[in-house]
């Protein structure tokens, strides 16, 4: 059986960002995917996300047609085999909603935690200013495990 991880945002864009500092754990991540090891879920409004961010960095690393190698990157993601882009039920959406709340945490980020704990998955990320005052608790109650900790 493989296994079920949740990538967010920052994993993807470490994982295109050659020079990131997590680069090589987000590469390890993407490997087992393709090596049909790991199946990882995407909740649809991170792919937005992904989206808009790949396009920023590809425009710093003055990549030629910012916007195309973005847009073929989330083909890449919407197609493979052992990536599942999630379209969110009621109980995802009311649980992400509750984590809003609580943890005051960007929505996309609240969407991959429900996400991995309703899915019962590891939760991969990268940590954000946002998070930091909730490490502890992210780690412990949702099974988040970030970048610079793999």
């Amino acid at each position: 059986m493989k296994t079920k991880i949740v990538i967010d945002t920052s994993v993807i864009v470490e994982y295109i960002d050659k020079a990131g500092p997590w680069h090589k754990y987000a590469r390890i991540i993407f490997s087992e995917i393709i090596r049909e090891r790991i199946v990882a879920y995407i909740p649809i409004i991170t792919l937005s996300e992904i989206l808009y961010v790949a396009k920023r960095v590809y425009e710093k690393r003055r990549v030629q047609e910012p916007k195309k190698k973005a847009l073929g990157l989330i083909r890449w993601l919407y197609q493979h085999p052992n990536i599942r882009i999630v379209v969110m039920r009621l109980r995802a959406i009311v649980l992400a909603s509750l984590i809003k709340s609580k943890y005051r945490l960007s929505i996309s980020n609240c969407y991959v935690i429900a996400l991995a704990k309703l899915l019962k998955a590891k939760l991969f990320s990268g940590r954000e200013r946002e998070m930091f005052k909730h490490v502890n608790i992210l780690k412990r109650v949702y099974g988040v495990i970030f970048l610079e900790d793999y």
